[in-house]
């Protein structure tokens, strides 16, 4: 893992939101007035390449300082690029799975401080509840409908954990949010009749998490799973 557990922010971060959704009025044709889009060369060949400019920005967001910064900047760079209607994914990276979401990797920083990862997310597919492992993260809704649900842990004994449901908040377009350990327990759904996508960037390389199933009695049991990208 590239990057160590950051600090605990004194205070949850704010959930994903539709804040930017006001904003429409400036992706019409004519209303960029405060935009400068950067249509040919977005998410570019190959496929770990991104804009240069989208680059730039991300690259001075992850120096802003402590987690909570960081996560901020991030989360405002991710809406004004789709505010200004400045990102194009090439298809392949919008194609679904039957068997789960398919995750595949966008770009990664040279120097491991963050990556970008894309998910195509089928009609009604969600994830298990689980944990970022450390590793701070926001989230931006591309296309479609989603579902966050963030728990708060109320406690752990042995193998048992107790969770309680903190917000549910369905997120559209343009909509972002932080993960900032140790607030980091949340449930992604796609509530969409049609696929979905988001975009994540990490503060490194997440390659597991772990993962907290129903055990019957109220309670979940954790274990680790591996995260692998997909073609």
């Amino acid at each position: 893992m590239p990057s160590s557990a950051p600090s605990e922010p004194a205070t949850a971060p704010a959930p994903m939101t539709d804040e930017t959704r006001a904003t429409d009025a400036i992706i019409r044709p004519g209303g960029a007035t405060n935009c400068t889009p950067h249509r040919s060369d977005a998410m570019a060949e190959p496929r770990e390449q991104v804009s240069a400019r989208l680059r730039e920005r991300l690259d001075a967001a992850v120096d802003a300082g402590d987690p909570v910064n960081v996560a901020q900047e991030v989360k405002h760079v991710l809406q004004d690029t789709l505010r200004c209607d400045a990102l194009s994914l090439p298809d392949r990276y919008r194609g679904t799975r039957a068997d789960t979401y398919a995750r595949r990797l966008l770009y990664r920083d040279p120097s491991g401080r963050y990556t970008i990862v894309v998910m195509a997310w089928g009609a009604g597919q969600r994830t298990a509840l689980h944990d970022h492992a450390g590793i701070w993260c926001v989230e931006c809704v591309v296309d479609g409908q989603m579902e966050v649900t963030q728990y708060d842990l109320v406690s752990n004994s042995e193998d048992r954990y107790q969770f309680a449901e903190r917000t549910r908040v369905h997120a559209g377009r343009g909509s972002a949010g932080c993960l900032i350990p140790p607030f980091e327990y949340h449930v992604l759904s796609n509530l969409a009749e049609q696929p979905s996508i988001t975009m994540h960037v990490y503060g490194g390389e997440m390659d597991h998490c772990h993962v907290f199933e129903p055990a019957g009695d109220g309670s979940y049991r954790r274990h680790t799973k591996a995260l692998a990208y997909h073609d």
